[in-house]
């Protein structure tokens, strides 16, 4: 009777309803939501802002952030941000994609050859420590009042970061792997594309944000200095205009501008680039 009665007991305890997790508070999962998270830091830097404004109380040196957005939307209804904003990015993306082509170009011949890795090795070590603008006068006196000096120092502050994280990359990539791409016949460039390329990609990416985050501010340093000589009209003239008629507001609009083009690339670029790669394949920390 008693191996019964236990094994009654088994049944019924095995019948009952398996109890339910606790659920979470909802101020616990508005708190696991990321961007309700950046946004009540982006809210708290904003009051920061205001409040520290009101009470120094001094408009020629820092604005109120409601006198910094009325600026800003003034310079967004007259055209004047969006044509100075676009007139930079022209010329950022002309630079920053050449310096990533001869990037590729340096850590090819870096990876296919010990001379290649020694040169790279030491240009790196050279002209990755040079601030870009530094070279932007010798550059002035090369190419002339124009566009080619910015490119010039564009290419130079995106060239070596990237490709000392293409190199670091490429020599991170495992031998087994390297073995597994060989046994299915990979060479050359099928080899580098298939087996290198992807393996090395998360390297390849934070290269690429550096370079990106390298090249735009020394495009808006150089517009700042010389930007009317270049004829440029991008931000950093814009803000360097205004900041000589003592539009404060409309300065800190254009440094408003910068951080939101930024953040722009960061989170609809950068950001979608690595979830359908990085993090898709299984490789990010």
């Amino acid at each position: 009777m008693s191996d019964v009665s236990e094994h009654s007991a088994a049944i019924a305890l095995a019948a009952q309803p398996a109890p339910f997790e606790q659920s979470l508070a909802w101020h616990e999962k508005l708190a696991n939501i990321a961007v309700l998270r950046k946004l009540l830091i982006v809210g708290l830097l904003a009051l920061g802002w205001q409040l520290g404004a009101l009470r120094y109380n001094n408009p020629l040196l820092l604005p109120t952030l409601t006198d910094t957005l009325a600026a800003f939307g003034d310079g967004i209804l007259s055209g004047q941000l969006p044509g100075h904003a676009w007139a930079s990015l022209k010329i950022l993306l002309s630079g920053f994609a050449l310096g990533i082509v001869l990037s590729a170009l340096v850590t090819g011949l870096a990876v296919s050859s010990r001379l290649g890795n020694d040169l790279l090795e030491l240009l790196t070590a050279m002209f990755n420590p040079l601030p870009a603008i530094a070279l932007l006068p010798l550059a002035l006196l090369w190419f002339g009042l124009g566009n080619g000096s910015l490119i010039f120092v564009l290419v130079h502050s995106v060239l070596w970061s990237v490709a000392l994280n293409m190199h670091a990359g490429f020599h991170a990539v495992s031998p087994t792997l390297r073995m597994v791409g060989r046994n299915y016949g990979l060479r050359g460039g099928a080899f580098v594309v298939k087996i290198l390329i992807p393996a090395a990609f998360p390297s390849i990416l934070a290269g690429l944000k550096i370079g990106w985050a390298f090249a735009w501010r020394t495009l808006i340093a150089a517009e700042l200095v010389f930007g009317v000589s270049a004829g440029s009209g991008g931000l950093g003239w814009f803000i360097f205009e205004n900041k000589n008629e003592l539009e404060i507001p409309s300065v800190f609009a254009g440094l408003l501008t910068v951080i939101l083009i930024g953040l722009a690339v960061e989170n609809l670029v950068f950001r979608p680039l690595e979830i359908r790669t990085v993090k898709r394949w299984g490789m990010h920390g």
